[in-house]
């Protein structure tokens, strides 16, 4: 069996989403840094392995994936990982969770983004991710106050909702953005943060 490569940037809300994924299914997996703050994502290397220039890219099974919900849904069901509930409206109703945070926040707050609209200078970098990372875990919040109050966000064991919002928790650490207030969240975070596969993806673990 071909080995498993993670390409990846430690920082990266992406990467990290794959990397706890990988831990929950008991994956070995090699990591490769592409180093963003550097250009390697703009390499004539990096844009052969992604023509987008992202992170992260997977290779595993001989395949090679980009796109991390894409590759997510890959591991769940190549892996039986259960990340998705099989009743459809349950099912929906995580997956709106997970792209609550995944398709309308993060992509605002992605580095390239941020620069572009703001230069990369201060104040107004700083103000361009608190602008928009509060308001989302806010929805985020009202979004899981629909669900039964479980140790994780919607169940017992971690799903696609858990592996996207903590990401974007750290994320929101990075840029000062308070949220202490919002006591769901917090729950779940702190049994993320008690979950092997989640301590051992964070950025500061690799």
């Amino acid at each position: 069996m071909s080995e498993t490569v993670l390409w990846d940037y430690p920082k990266s809300s992406a990467s990290y989403r794959l990397r706890i994924a990988l831990n929950l299914a008991g994956l070995e997996y090699r990591l490769e840094t592409v180093d963003l703050l550097t250009g390697a994502h703009r390499s004539d290397a990096h844009l052969t392995r992604n023509p987008q220039g992202f992170v992260p890219v997977l290779d595993i099974d001989g395949h090679r994936f980009t796109q991390s919900l894409a590759i997510l849904d890959y591991l769940d069901a190549t892996r039986d990982m259960g990340l998705l509930p099989s009743e459809p409206a349950d099912r929906a109703k995580v997956t709106a969770l997970a792209h609550c945070i995944a398709v309308d926040l993060h992509p605002v707050c992605n580095l390239s983004v941020m620069r572009h609209a703001t230069g990369g200078e201060e104040p107004g970098r700083t103000e361009w991710m608190r602008h928009f990372i509060r308001p989302g875990l806010e929805a985020f919040e009202v979004l899981l106050a629909g669900f039964e109050q479980t140790p994780f966000a919607t169940g017992s064991t971690p799903n696609l909702a858990d592996i996207c919002l903590i990401p974007q928790l750290y994320n929101a650490n990075r840029w000062g953005v308070e949220y202490s207030d919002l006591s769901r969240i917090t729950a779940v975070e702190k049994a993320c943060a008690a979950h092997d596969a989640f301590k051992a993806a964070h950025p500061d673990m690799v």
